[in-house]
C-alpha cells in the first residue's frame, strides 16, 4: 500500500512538473529569452524602416540564417547575421557606394544588416512585394526564381511554398515566414 501511494505521489509530481515546464516553455519570457531573442533590434528597425521592410521579416531572415550570431560563416562561405556571400557583399558595396568595404566587414552587425536589408528590399521590389518569391531569391538566387516562374507559369501572386523545386529553398522560405510570425507575436505590440 505504501508503494502505491508513493507511486501516486510520484506520478502527480511528474505531471505537475511537466505542466509547469510546458507553461514556462510556452511563456513569452522564455520564448524571447531562449528561442526568439532579438539582439540588434535597433539596427534591424533602423535599416528595415530605411528600406521599407517589415522588421519582423528581417528578424526572421536573421534567425534563420545565423541565429543572430554576427561571426556566423556558412559552409558555402556566406558571412554574418544575414549570411551574405563575399561576392554579393562586394556588389552591394558598389550599389550602396561604400568604397572602403572589406569582406570582413560582413561580420560587423551594422554593415551586415545595412547590406542585407538593402538586398532584400531590392528583391522585394523586383518581385513586386511578394515575400515568398523575394525570400526564395534571397536563398536560391533571383535567376533560379525567374527560371521557375517561366518554367512553372508562376506570376507575381505566387504563394505556394510547396511548389518551390529546391528543397533547401522551400524549407528556408517556410522557416523565415514561421520565424517572422513568431517575432510579430512576441515583439509586435
Amino acid at each position: 500500500m505504501r508503494v502505491l501511494s508513493w507511486l501516486n505521489a510520484l506520478v502527480v509530481g511528474l505531471l505537475v512538473l511537466a505542466a509547469g515546464s510546458y507553461a514556462i516553455y510556452n511563456s513569452d519570457w522564455f520564448q524571447k529569452k531562449y528561442l526568439y531573442p532579438f539582439p540588434y533590434q535597433n539596427l534591424v528597425y533602423q535599416y528595415s524602416l530605411e528600406h521599407n521592410l517589415d522588421p519582423f521579416l528581417v528578424a526572421g531572415v536573421i534567425r534563420t540564417e545565423s541565429k543572430f550570431i554576427p561571426q556566423a560563416v556558412s559552409p558555402k562561405g556566406a558571412l554574418g547575421l544575414m549570411q551574405i556571400m563575399p561576392e554579393t557583399g562586394q556588389w552591394l558595396a558598389g550599389q550602396i557606394g561604400r568604397q572602403d568595404f572589406l569582406v570582413q566587414d560582413l561580420t560587423d552587425p551594422e554593415t551586415n544588416i545595412a547590406f542585407g536589408t538593402w538586398y532584400l528590399a531590392s528583391l522585394k521590389r523586383e518581385f513586386e512585394d511578394n515575400e515568398v518569391l523575394a525570400l526564395a531569391a534571397y536563398n536560391g538566387g533571383r535567376g533560379n526564381v525567374r527560371q521557375w516562374m517561366r518554367q512553372y507559369g508562376w506570376d507575381m501572386s505566387f504563394q505556394d511554398i510547396r511548389q518551390i523545386p529546391f528543397r533547401e529553398t522551400r524549407e528556408y522560405v517556410a522557416k523565415v515566414l514561421h520565424n517572422k510570425r513568431r517575432y510579430q507575436e512576441l515583439y509586435g505590440q
